[in-house]
């Protein structure tokens, strides 16, 4: 019980340090505007602007989400490519049907097969910046996101304004299901504690991070960086774009925020498929380390599962009347572990608000620690397996 006190009392004060001095991670206020180092761009300055988007059968939702594009009223050039990844169930002419929508232009490109050594998703990225041309600026984005009025706009102001070569935003994802509220948050969340938003803001910080559904990136910059050619393998491609850009020879201001404004509508309507979408790419975040994914799991553990454990705990050994040795040291259990327990729920408060959910699920922010290490497990087991970082029929070679 000491042992279980004292490892409590540690885990506590990890909580006390992540709500005060982790970059505020658990703060959702990282939102567009972003600064003012430069004066907005007047009639005719703003910079030109493609769109590329990645699309691999797609056909059933792009109806949702690319009219929402294609009707951006942005005050200077925008057109918009769309690469159809070897799709099999007509994206290329469901795409094309809506290029008659008055507005942004667009281009339906048939995208070649895999080329040896790249990622599909990259592969698709790249040859839509081919095709893009000479522009100021590349937004990448992904076939389920759906952009607000002057989300476009806001973007271009905030790299011109802050003189940003990356700006992007963590679209904010469907989570209306059952499970969908259950994972979904905890999972912004999570890669929020992993990567501080306001540190990949600092310049100079190493933290390099970005949400691949909407990616503002400038063409030169990503030039002088060496390209996607750099990063042809990536199976995290927002990240890896991230850590190509910040560091030398460029080491670009980049920033990545929250929003309202862009949505995923992508559906996950059964557990199976939200399971899959963290299982995909969980041990790659690991970089295939059997030794970091026990370091991980551990951690899980310690910092999310031990407090409400040792908390409960604490608190049954006291209402069975433990004597006075074994009672001073479950009542140290119970404050160490429920001050722990209560800390954790403070800092998913935030994120819950974004999603316009009950405060309540916060107390169960344990449980959805728990399903994550599943995930992650098994991720690690479909690597090993030859199955890791599957999608939609595609299985990326490791």
């Amino acid at each position: 019980m000491p042992v279980l006190v004292a490892a409590c009392v540690l885990a506590t004060l990890a909580w006390v340090y992540l709500l005060v001095a982790h970059g505020g991670y658990w703060r959702t206020d990282c939102r567009l505007p972003v600064g003012s180092r430069r004066a907005e761009p007047g009639p005719g300055d703003w910079p030109s602007v493609v769109a590329v988007i990645p699309a691999r059968d797609e056909a059933a939702i792009l109806p949702e989400t690319l009219p929402s594009l294609l009707g951006q009223e942005y005050p200077g050039e925008l057109s918009v490519v769309l690469v159809d990844d070897g799709s099999s169930d007509g994206t290329a002419a469901i795409a094309e049907s809506l290029e008659q929508i008055p507005g942004v232009a667009l281009k339906v490109l048939r995208g070649e097969p895999l080329a040896a050594g790249w990622a599909g998703k990259v592969w698709a990225m790249a040859q839509g910046v081919a095709a893009a041309g000479e522009c100021d600026y590349l937004l990448f984005t992904d076939a389920d996101i759906a952009f607000g009025p002057g989300a476009v706009g806001a973007l271009a102001r905030a790299a011109v304004t802050d003189d940003r070569a990356l700006v992007s935003q963590m679209a904010l994802l469907r989570a209306d299901t059952g499970w969908e509220k259950w994972i979904v948050p905890a999972f912004v969340y999570f890669f929020a504690q992993l990567y501080p938003f306001r540190r990949i803001g600092r310049p100079g910080a190493r933290t390099a991070a970005a949400a691949g559904g909407c990616m503002l990136v400038r063409r030169t910059v990503l030039a002088a960086a060496g390209g996607l050619d750099r990063i042809k393998d990536a199976r995290i491609d927002d990240i890896a774009l991230a850590r190509l850009l910040k560091r030398p020879p460029v080491a670009a201001r980049c920033w990545l925020g929250f929003t309202t404004h862009v949505r995923s509508q992508r559906p996950y309507p059964r557990f199976a498929e939200l399971w899959g979408m963290v299982a995909r790419s969980a041990y790659t975040q690991l970089r295939y380390s059997p030794g970091l994914l026990v370091a991980v799991l551990a951690g899980l553990a310690w910092l999310y599962l031990l407090p409400p454990v040792a908390g409960l705990a604490g608190l049954a050994a006291l209402a069975a009347g433990a004597g006075p040795g074994p009672g001073t040291v479950a009542v140290w259990c119970a404050a160490a572990g429920l001050t722990g327990w209560f800390l954790q729920a403070v800092t998913y408060l935030p994120v819950l608000r974004l999603y316009q959910l009950s405060w309540l699920r916060a107390v169960g922010l344990p449980l959805a620690a728990l399903l994550y290490a599943g995930m992650t497990g098994d991720s690690a087991l479909r690597y090993h397996a030859g199955r890791g970082g599957a999608w939609k029929g595609r299985t990326i070679p490791l």
